[in-house]
């Protein structure tokens, strides 16, 4: 996907989803698209072009994302598919699986579902989470 080369992340937004807004149904963006509302609907990459999603603290999607770089700080209710790089940072609460070739996950996010790691070389690769005592 992609040529077969890693895409760069898009350095500037081009759109915007505000807090206080609540898109109901797919987007289908190209470029970046940061997201502050509530999208309940599928976030996806036109033609599945290289494309940066940002998700403040903020936001919440309900539904499946596939982009090529993703930058999670919100609630996710569905499966997240990152074909380059996914980061989830600290605020971040994902109800779903998600998808990756690079992860990047910092202290305090939360991922109920698998972590799933690609590689084109040798296909999907299912990275086992242990549960921790007590859940």
């Amino acid at each position: 996907m992609f040529g077969g080369k890693a895409s760069k992340p898009q350095n500037r937004i081009d759109s915007l989803i505000g807090e206080g807004t609540t898109i109901e149904g797919n987007v289908i963006f190209t470029g970046g698209l940061r997201v502050d509302g509530r999208v309940k609907g599928n976030v996806l990459t036109a033609d599945e072009q290289p494309s940066t999603l940002v998700l403040s603290e903020r936001a919440r999607v309900e539904g499946e994302i596939r982009v090529s770089h993703a930058v999670i700080n919100g609630t996710v209710v569905g499966p997240v598919h990152g074909n380059e790089y996914v980061e989830l940072q600290a605020k971040c609460s994902v109800t779903g699986d998600v998808h990756y070739r690079t992860l990047e996950i910092q202290l305090g996010a939360v991922v109920q579902g698998r972590l799933v790691h690609h590689d084109e070389a040798q296909g999907a690769q299912i990275v086992p989470v242990k549960a921790v005592a007590g859940d």
